[in-house]
């Protein structure tokens, strides 16, 4: 896995007046934190830690929308990323991304067509991590493995681990292509106990619980790439 390539203005001699770092986080209901009624989701459950007046950043927003595909994150990437940088002229230091399960459901029944057509989803993450990586340095986070025994969800979306796998593949395909950092937390469920797994999801199936969002939680702070752009605290821009 790469590690992330923080830009060199990160490494400029600290300024009198400290600037945070600023992180936006887009993406869908992962992102916003659904199924989370005591920590808000990982975004916010992380974003808690950091608010704290005596430390100097960084600061995060959650940009997650429930329902969102990729190509619906995509159109409101740069609007989103532009006003987030709180001072004139200063825009946020990082992106990170999670989205694709919305794109990967089949419609009406099991073997329905994907929400997304496979093709089209893999023309539409190039397209996003393109212009993405333009704005500045870019992470991914990737979906949770679904309880397909639950589905479907709202009587309507069939979610899949098949199809889950392949809509991973080519996010991290993508990803590495470009030197984005991708974590795969689907796989890394996967490889834990599938009890383990169920334990973490809300009745719908599709959504974490607390619990599964404090496991997720845990899972994105000890990832490298992460640990490496904390380390450096503030911009000096």
């Amino acid at each position: 896995m790469h590690s992330l390539s923080v830009s060199p203005h990160l490494h400029k001699p600290v300024p009198k007046y400290p600037v945070p770092l600023k992180l936006v986080v887009l993406g869908d209901s992962l992102v916003y934190g659904y199924g989370d009624p005591e920590g808000g989701g990982w975004v916010d459950r992380l974003r808690r830690q950091w608010m704290s007046p005596e430390i100097t950043g960084p600061i995060l927003y959650n940009l997650g929308v429930r329902g969102d595909t990729v190509a619906q994150v995509a159109r409101r990437l740069e609007s989103e990323f532009r006003y987030r940088g709180e001072l004139r002229h200063q825009v946020p230091n990082c992106i990170i991304l999670s989205v694709g399960v919305n794109d990967s459901a089949r419609l009406g029944h099991r073997g329905g067509r994907n929400f997304t057509p496979f093709s089209v989803f893999q023309a539409q993450v190039a397209e996003l991590l393109d212009r993405a990586v333009q704005l500045c340095p870019v992470l991914f986070v990737g979906m949770v493995p679904v309880n397909e025994a639950a589905m479907p969800f709202l009587e309507t979306f069939y979610y899949n681990h098949a199809d889950q796998q392949l809509y991973t593949e080519v996010t991290r395909l993508a990803c590495h292509e470009r030197q984005i950092p991708f974590l795969d937390i689907f796989t890394l469920w996967q490889h834990r106990d599938r009890a383990w797994c169920e334990q973490q999801l809300g009745a719908d199936g599709l959504h974490p619980n607390s619990q599964g969002y404090q496991a997720l939680l845990a899972d994105i702070s000890h990832w490298q790439p992460l640990q490496a752009l904390m380390s450096t605290s503030v911009s000096s821009i």
